[in-house]
């Protein structure tokens, strides 16, 4: 109680939780710590990876440079700990509608294919992680084919 009250004074007197600065149970750290939990299944977070998701996070969450990285060290940690997907997905299903879970999603598609291709463990985890967000089977397949085409075009163009 005394947290909600420190809270709302905060927001009546103008002040402002210090950008970042991420609680355990922050949004961007569960989405970004599925995202790096998918890039990692084949090994570490590579500099291309890393890169990749430096990039999704600051242009979702709009960061600066300082406040991504540590975004990326409070996922990792996070994904370390974690036992299962449960606490993430549970969070961003109160807090995200339908339209950002998919986002999430397609984010997650996004790291999965840094590599330039999808593992069957890559695939079992964005199957689960869809699962558990509400997105449907149909939606994580049209999402996977619109990253892929996406990223067979920036190939092309580089």
């Amino acid at each position: 109680m005394f947290d909600e009250l420190k809270a709302l004074f905060g927001e009546l007197t103008g002040g402002t939780k210090h950008p970042a600065r991420f609680d355990p149970d922050d949004m961007r750290v569960a989405a970004a710590a599925l995202m790096v939990h998918v890039a990692t299944l084949d090994g570490d977070l590579t500099p291309a990876e890393r890169g990749k998701l430096h990039n999704l996070l600051m242009v979702r969450f709009k960061l600066d440079d300082k406040a991504t990285e540590e975004l990326i060290e409070a996922a990792v940690a996070a994904d370390h700990e974690a036992v299962d997907f449960y606490h993430f997905t549970s969070l961003l299903m109160r807090m995200l509608d339908e339209e950002q879970r998919r986002r999430i999603i397609a984010m997650m598609w996004e790291m999965a294919f840094v590599d330039g291709n999808i593992s069957e463990f890559e695939d079992n985890v964005m199957w689960r992680v869809a699962d558990l967000l509400g997105v449907s089977n149909r939606e994580r397949i049209e999402l996977r084919r619109a990253v892929a085409n996406d990223a067979q075009k920036e190939d092309r163009e580089t």
